[in-house]
């Protein structure tokens, strides 16, 4: 491979190194970026340093920092890549990966986890995310069978359906809410990007989805280049597109919903990286996918951290650091690429 592909993953790969390295370094309590590494390294066999570094450092490190900033970076990887995709299987700038209201079916489950006395010994902590999981697959469960006709998948029934069920499902969300007064801030901290349950077991959890989903989405890059020239003319090249769409949504909206299920539901992420990466990379699918993963991994912590430092000791929902940068960049984009001629 030429040196010029090898470019963007070293660009994107070195931005996503510096914003872990940031995210995991800030808080409360400072870490120097050196004594990270070496607390890190001390871990590594055949290393053995002196540990002149304050015990609580390990502590917070190894139980706080660095589980919060793995799922941080799987979330934001699984938007951008979701996003990038959904881009490709509906030929639309606009989509993103709550398009067919994944992330609205995830709210109203996680919301009715929240308000209905039910018993919790079962999951325990998991709850909440477990509901948000199901209400997101069942959503899209439901979103496929209304806009199924026959053996196709038309996006624009798709669209549609996934317009009406979302409406839908956000009308229960908010009758819920509003019958619940007791959790109605837990609620709206989830449904801005608010994570519940720390340490490394929700990563643990939502590792295999996300890996599984990521991974066939962008084994999928020559595919969507082909559907960009129409189903058609995918078909007559020997593509079959029907099963193709349905692997690609299935994929991107179970990847969506595995991420959303454990940090909330955080905008922007999947509609501007994908964006960003088109704008310097091109629009092959091939490399944009990957780079909207990493993309997407480095823009989310970058945005988490400004949630943690902005108003500290307060945490804000890190959508609302996504929300307030990703909307303006947007109409600036739209701005700056008039008729989306990078597209």
């Amino acid at each position: 491979m030429a040196t010029h592909h090898f470019r963007p993953y070293l660009i994107s790969l070195g931005l996503l190194l510096v914003a872990l390295v940031l995210s995991v370094a800030a808080g409360p309590v400072f870490i120097p970026p050196g004594t990270l590494l070496r607390i890190l390294a001390d871990q590594l066999p055949g290393f053995s340093l002196p540990a002149d570094w304050p015990k609580t450092f390990s502590t917070i490190l190894y139980q706080i920092r660095l589980p919060h900033a793995a799922l941080v970076l799987l979330t934001g990887a699984a938007l951008g890549g979701s996003g990038a995709a959904y881009q490709g299987l509906f030929r639309n700038p606009l989509a993103d990966p709550y398009l067919i209201g994944v992330a609205t079916g995830a709210g109203l489950g996680a919301v009715l986890a929240m308000s209905v006395e039910w018993p919790r010994s079962l999951f325990g902590l998991y709850t909440i995310p477990v509901a948000a999981f199901i209400g997101a697959s069942l959503t899209l469960l439901i979103v496929y069978s209304l806009a199924r006709v026959g053996n196709t998948l038309p996006t624009t029934t798709l669209i549609l359906a996934g317009v009406a069920v979302s409406a839908f499902a956000t009308s229960l969300t908010s009758l819920l809410m509003l019958r619940s007064n007791e959790e109605l801030r837990r609620a709206l901290g989830w449904l801005l990007g608010g994570s519940i349950i720390g340490g490394w077991a929700p990563v643990l959890a939502v590792l295999p989805y996300i890996t599984i989903g990521l991974g066939i989405l962008i084994a999928s890059g020559h595919a969507l280049n082909v559907l960009q020239f129409g189903e058609e003319q995918a078909q007559q090249i020997g593509l079959p597109a029907e099963r193709v769409k349905t692997l690609l949504l299935v994929s991107a909206s179970l990847t969506t919903a595995a991420a959303v299920a454990f940090s909330g539901i955080i905008g922007f992420i999947g509609l501007i990286v994908p964006h960003v990466v088109r704008m310097l990379w091109g629009s092959d699918y091939r490399l944009l996918l990957p780079l909207s993963v990493i993309g997407g991994a480095t823009a989310l912590l970058l945005a988490d951290l400004v949630a943690r430092l902005l108003l500290a000791p307060q945490v804000l929902p890190v959508g609302i650091v996504t929300a307030l940068v990703g909307a303006p960049f947007f109409l600036w984009v739209l701005r700056r690429a008039r008729n989306l001629a990078y597209w």
